[in-house]
């Protein structure tokens, strides 16, 4: 005859399951106050239809950057780790459903009846043998009275889309590493080209005055003083190449290729100085930059943790039942009349743990003001990095373009210098000066044209992106609140 379950225990689990209580996790806090307006002010613009680097102008540039995010080993280590966080969060949700499991045993056994008179046995020792077959299936299940368990998936979902949003970051970062490479790679290949044509100036100079000196038509010293500024110009070749391999090699491991030192062809110059930049609004930058998004999210995910600390101070109701039959014939195990079966219900309150459970409320507790602080100073660098990559486009352009006219003149006065010389009328150490201004000024002119271009970059990290709101078909949405639990996303199976 068959027993119903208790039925206290089946009112607990209709009163859990009618009234859902749960023990919330602290509410999210509030980030800095922004600004109305960037400091550095600059007006808005619209969304870019195209990826931000492609605004350089350079296809090159657009095909190393496609390649560096298809090839990088780091950034497919990022998307693995987002798998890793979607199996945590399926892990963390399999929790709350019923656990399911069949069994079936087959037993043989032999028994000996030793020391018993049986009659016709003749002497011999009498044995029974007997075989058994058993088939069950078990039940488990917790009801979440307390909202611990949703508060474990809760957690595992934030980190799910912390995860994600890590990934978004590191794409972003990895676009900008390249973009920054091509650059450098760039400059160095202008500073190769500049020291090889001062050097090949050089040369000439020397076997000029070194025919004079032979003629008689100029002394020792104009000839030591070319020898040295040969000298001195190879020096720089050997410097520039030595530079230019250093830049090759750190894009080429962007690219997953071998260092070999060679790297992408740049083109024939830098791309031009880009345009002053719309920066759009402050509050905006919250839902833009991923790295914002992934630190918000871990401190939502800090606040489930609190409350799951929370819910286990409070008793656990656990239902477990099993069914199943014991038969001698393993075709009976088909049958669907269960002659074993169990129904269990249980509350367990925890009463005596050595203040393990307190300890990790406030574990949690302390982790979750911890993740606050870093929020919150996340923000303020976030829009220290916009402030400062607007505040220094600004003045390297102001330097870009006292530079460009001191390299003009400069030229102009290094022409004028060995003309002067050619036809005797000043000596050789004015020739070395002007010579050592035209390409000390230039070199200069290149070092802040590509550190300006670097800027631009450097803003498009600290506005997350295009800069006027985001990339084309990308989703940023606003933070969610930390108090909300997202719903199961996973879609994947119980097992």
């Amino acid at each position: 005859m068959r027993e119903a379950a208790p039925g206290w225990i089946a009112a607990v689990a209709a009163a859990a399951l009618a009234t859902g209580c749960s023990v919330a996790p602290p509410p999210p806090p509030e980030p800095p106050a922004a600004p109305v307006e960037w400091v550095e002010a600059r007006p808005a613009a619209t969304p870019a239809a195209t990826p931000w680097w492609s605004g350089f102008g350079e296809p090159e540039l657009d095909r190393l950057v496609a390649e560096v995010l298809a090839a990088n080993h780091d950034l497919a280590a990022s998307a693995e780790r987002v798998e890793a966080a979607a199996a945590q969060a399926r892990i963390a949700g399999a929790e709350l459903r019923p656990q399911i499991a069949a069994a079936l045993d087959a037993a043989r056994q032999r028994r000996n009846f030793v020391g018993f008179p049986i009659p016709g046995s003749q002497g011999k020792v009498l044995s029974t043998t007997t075989t058994t077959f058993t088939g069950s299936l078990s039940v488990a299940w917790e009801a979440d009275l307390w909202g611990r368990l949703r508060a474990g998936q809760a957690a595992a979902l934030a980190g799910l889309e912390a995860a994600s949003a890590d990934l978004e970051a590191a794409r972003l970062s990895l676009a900008a590493q390249a973009v920054k490479g091509w650059f450098a790679l760039a400059e160095a290949d202008r500073q190769l080209a500049l020291a090889e044509a001062t050097a090949g100036s050089r040369r000439l100079s020397r076997e000029q005055i070194a025919r004079r000196y032979r003629a008689g038509l100029r002394g020792p010293l104009d000839l030591r003083l070319a020898r040295s500024g040969e000298a001195a110009a190879a020096a720089l070749v050997a410097q520039r190449r030595r530079q230019r391999q250093a830049a090759a090699r750190r894009l080429e491991l962007l690219l997953a290729r071998y260092p070999a030192g060679s790297g992408p062809d740049t083109g024939p110059a830098l791309p031009p100085p880009p345009p002053p930049a719309p920066a759009g609004l402050p509050s905006e930058l919250l839902a833009r930059r991923p790295d914002l998004r992934a630190v918000e999210r871990r401190l939502a995910a800090a606040g489930y943790r609190v409350a799951r600390a929370r819910a286990a101070l409070y008793p656990a109701l656990r239902l477990t039942g099993s069914a199943g039959r014991l038969s001698d014939e393993a075709t009976d195990l088909l049958d669907d009349d269960f002659s074993i079966w169990s129904l269990v219900g249980g509350l367990l309150q925890p009463v005596l743990q050595g203040g393990r459970l307190r300890a990790g409320v406030a574990l949690a507790e302390a982790d979750h003001r911890a993740a606050v602080e870093l929020f919150r100073q996340s923000v303020l660098r976030a829009f220290a990095e916009v402030e400062s990559a607007l505040a220094a486009e600004t003045w390297l352009s102001d330097e870009l373009a006292a530079l460009t006219t001191a390299a003009a003149e400069a030229e102009a006065a290094r022409r004028l210098a060995e003309e002067r010389y050619r036809r005797g009328l000043g000596d050789y150490l004015a020739v070395l000066e002007a010579q050592r201004q035209a390409l000390d000024t230039r070199g200069r002119q290149l070092a802040v044209h590509r550190a300006l271009l670097d800027e631009r970059v450097n803003l498009h990290l600290a506005l997350g992106g295009d800069l006027g709101g985001g990339q084309p078909g990308d989703a940023r949405p606003a933070p969610p609140a930390a108090a909300t639990p997202p719903a199961d996303r996973t879609g994947e199976s119980s097992r």
